[in-house]
């Protein structure tokens, strides 16, 4: 399950600092890297993909990752990053703030918003961090509270923050007792953890803002919907059970925004599908799977749903995407 994505030691000295910086330049998530000692940079990048959950474990020497404000502009996905360091220091900074983080802390930081990592490894030697990707539409946490906690140094070896790392630390380390099926499982787990341990840094931060208890629970409802999208069983009734809510109760939370629970479902479904689609590493995966990865289990049934909110045909967009294959 987890794959190594870049090996310094596989190129010449002189390439390994320009295509690793290429590499970050290049991503959905645009960087750049520099090093002071660039004929000296070695880095090792291992990915694990947990659906929308991307973990990545970096081993690297002494090292800066910066994005601007233009970098943003060029391509943001929309993430909630959370990195700590597992041997060496990293300073983190975002919004005026800066994280000197160890090996007790972690730290939370935003893809829209630009951002400075510097990580310290020592003369001549390594260190290894881990990085965590979620979509910041996957947790149910409005973007106001979590301004308060960015580039903020967060415990890492006690309470919920000693579950995260511990959590990620272990998953990145042996992958071999996890079979496919268990991906979607370790990426809702992954999203339960982070929405968790972010939230009650939030409190501790702040007093939260008066909000209604409809308005809290319809961000629940909706996190829980999209992580469980890939299910095709998901229906009003089952969303309204896990709350503890009726079924019309549920309904009237959706008709404040304008809008029904299945087209809602349909809606965040097809998004699903489509930034897949736009994915050069799922090339290969055909359209139909896509699809059935995303609860649509008839074919015909997506494709006119997808032309109906995106005007042209799931094979079409693909190709405009991805563009011929070589």
């Amino acid at each position: 399950m987890i794959r190594t994505v870049f090996r310094s030691d596989d190129l010449p000295p002189e390439e390994r600092l320009s295509r690793f910086d290429e590499l970050q330049a290049t991503s959905v998530h645009p960087m750049r890297v520099r090093s002071d000692e660039p004929h000296d940079f070695r880095a090792t990048a291992r990915e694990l993909e947990l659906r929308s959950v991307n973990v990545v474990e970096l081993t690297s020497s002494s090292a800066e990752v910066w994005r601007t404000a233009k970098l943003v502009r060029a391509g943001d996905p929309g993430l909630f990053s959370v990195v700590f360091s597992r041997s060496g220091g990293i300073a983190l900074s975002q919004r005026g703030r800066e994280a000197l983080l160890g090996a007790d802390d972690f730290a939370v930081y935003d893809s829209s918003q630009p951002f400075d990592l510097r990580i310290t490894a020592g003369e001549g030697a390594t260190m290894t961090l881990t990085r965590i990707h979620v979509p910041r539409t996957l947790l149910a946490l409005p973007q106001n509270k979590v301004d308060d906690i960015l580039a903020v140094p967060l415990p890492a070896r006690q309470g919920l923050g000693a579950l995260l790392t511990q959590f990620f630390t272990t998953l990145t380390a042996d992958t071999s007792p996890y079979g496919p099926a268990d991906i979607p499982r370790l990426g809702n787990v992954a999203v339960e953890l982070l929405t968790s341990t972010l939230a009650h840094h939030i409190d501790a931060v702040r007093e939260p803002a008066p909000e209604s208890q409809g308005e809290l629970l319809h961000l629940r409802v909706q996190a829980f919907i999209r992580q469980h999208l890939h299910d095709p069983q998901l229906t009003p009734g089952v969303i309204a059970a896990a709350h503890h809510i009726s079924v019309s109760y549920l309904h009237r939370l959706f008709q404040a925004q304008e809008t029904t629970v299945s087209a809602w479902i349909r809606r965040e479904r097809l998004e699903s599908a489509r930034r897949e689609l736009g994915q050069p590493a799922l090339r290969a995966v055909p359209v139909h799977r896509i699809a059935a990865r995303w609860g649509f289990n008839d074919h015909a049934t997506f494709t006119r749903a997808f032309r109906a909110a995106y005007d042209i045909p799931p094979k079409d967009y693909r190709h405009h995407a991805l563009g011929p294959q070589h």
